[in-house]
């Protein structure tokens, strides 16, 4: 690879890849990501690093006659263009007509996004500086919880991606997102407790340590007397991080395609879906928005696979705010153009943040407890899978602390359990909610961290088994 191949913008790629396409349509895109870290273990900060990467993703397609075919190949690095471009118009000539064909989106057209991004400019970056705060503060939790005799374990990591992406149509659009999240483990020295706290955040600006470590240190004053309790429905406070990790698979698989055609939660008994349905017991509504403050995500579609919930032939759609739910009623799910022409509905897409809400909701995480006679408050929950999708019947098992409240107090931990709940269905028997507030899915921060979530009050949440897990 030469000097100067190595030296290429992303922007650059991006435009050598579009003139170097010889196919009747293609799509580029660059993803330049800078990351940094922090991890810490027994009280003692054990890592630091950074470091930086690049994806380079090129579509191309081709109509063999029988209809339009799209082919993908992603590099990392900064790979041969010429090669890469030859890569994907092969692959398209080897793939059969594309069931979701459509006209690539051009500047101008209706679902073309307004705003476009500093294309020219660099990109955005992070470093190891942006944790100027976190490191001190860290030290001051560790020193106090030694003095307590328990032990601190945890990670916070920052990411800024600029996307590059460019089409043969002449879409030109740039996108930089922040992704932070901290995560703090409180144990006691025999590992025999443990408890979670952890935040999502753009820029650490709104990150405190304190609050975390206080967090974790009344939970483990919680968790010093253990009860034990067998499986059954219990009256269970439900965290926003728990919430987040139930309302975003319900997110995920929010596919109008498989609705219309019977294969999830969301289709009508004897056909089409659940669109001006009532789902939910209170008037929540459940949101996405690009603008949203604190949780921004890019206002434009990057796909680099065609699904049930994106198609290649809409990179670059506009992804305005959507409500999927408004007053406890289902109102749009992820649609597509493609299928959106076939069902005579509103393409509809996806974007990267949630947000469920009980409108002029005031309650606070303590007033909640404080109005529980007899129930469960959970932390986290973990390992979730999908059992049945037409009811979407999740199993899991509850993670880092179940705590029992009596009387309005917490007056102890109990064990874990296994889980058997639909969030669908849990959104339908929810009778309170808190206000919301900014969190971190446990479950799929990997994926998803810009959430904000309600506590959720359920009056029989199914812990189907007790977990051995501690």
């Amino acid at each position: 690879m030469s000097a100067q191949s190595k030296a290429q913008t992303g922007q650059q790629i991006v435009e050598a890849a579009l003139a170097a396409s010889t196919a009747d349509g293609a799509v580029a895109y660059v993803v330049d990501s800078s990351e940094a870290n922090l991890r810490w273990a027994s009280n003692s900060l054990t890592t630091n690093g950074a470091m930086r990467s690049r994806q380079v993703v090129v579509i191309s397609f081709i109509d063999g006659g029988a209809g339009m075919a799209a082919g993908t190949v992603a590099r990392t690095g900064t790979p041969d263009v010429a090669e890469l471009v030859e890569a994907s118009e092969q692959a398209a000539r080897d793939a059969g007509p594309a069931e979701d064909a459509m006209p690539l989106i051009s500047p101008g057209d209706p679902l073309a996004p307004t705003a476009t991004g500093d294309w020219d400019a660099e990109p955005a970056t992070t470093s190891i500086e942006v944790f100027g705060d976190v490191a001190p503060a860290l030290g001051q939790a560790f020193g106090e919880a030694g003095g307590r005799d328990e032990l601190l374990f945890g990670f916070a990591e920052h990411q800024m991606a600029t996307t590059y992406l460019g089409t043969s149509t002449g879409l030109r659009l740039r996108h930089d997102q922040p992704t932070g999240r901290v995560e703090l483990n409180g144990k006691s020295r025999d590992f025999g407790r443990s408890v979670w706290a952890g935040v999502g955040t753009r820029d650490f600006s709104d990150v405190s340590i304190e609050a975390l470590a206080a967090d974790v240190q009344r939970k483990m004053a919680w968790s010093q007397r253990r009860v034990e309790l067998p499986a059954g429905r219990y009256e269970t406070l439900l965290p926003p991080s728990a919430v987040s990790d139930l309302m975003i698979y319900a997110y995920w698989t929010m596919e109008a395609r498989d609705a219309d055609e019977g294969r999830n939660v969301y289709a009508r008994a004897g056909g089409g879906n659940r669109t001006g349905e009532r789902i939910c017991g209170l008037p929540l509504t459940l949101r996405s928005d690009p603008a949203e403050p604190g949780l921004e995500c890019a206002p434009f579609q990057t796909v680099g696979g065609s699904s049930g919930a994106a198609s290649v032939f809409d990179n670059g759609m506009a992804t305005p705010a959507v409500d999927w739910i408004s007053g406890g009623v289902l109102g749009n799910l992820i649609r597509p153009r493609a299928w959106a022409l076939q069902q005579t509905a509103p393409a509809t897409a996806a974007l990267d943040n949630l947000v469920l809400e009980l409108p002029g909701a005031t309650a606070t995480t303590e007033e909640m407890i404080a109005s529980t006679e007899r129930g469960l408050l959970l932390t986290t929950l973990w390992y979730i899978r999908e059992v049945d999708p037409q009811s979407l019947l999740l199993t899991g098992l509850t993670r880092d602390g179940v705590f029992l409240v009596e009387n309005g107090e917490v007056t102890g931990a109990v064990n874990n359990f296994r889980f058997n709940e639909s969030p669908v269905s849990l959104l339908g028997r929810a009778n309170q909610a808190s206000r919301t507030e900014r969190t971190l899915p446990r479950e799929w921060n990997d994926w998803f961290t810009r959430a904000a979530m309600p506590m959720l009050r359920v009056p029989d949440f199914n812990m189907s088994s007790v977990s051995p897990a501690s």
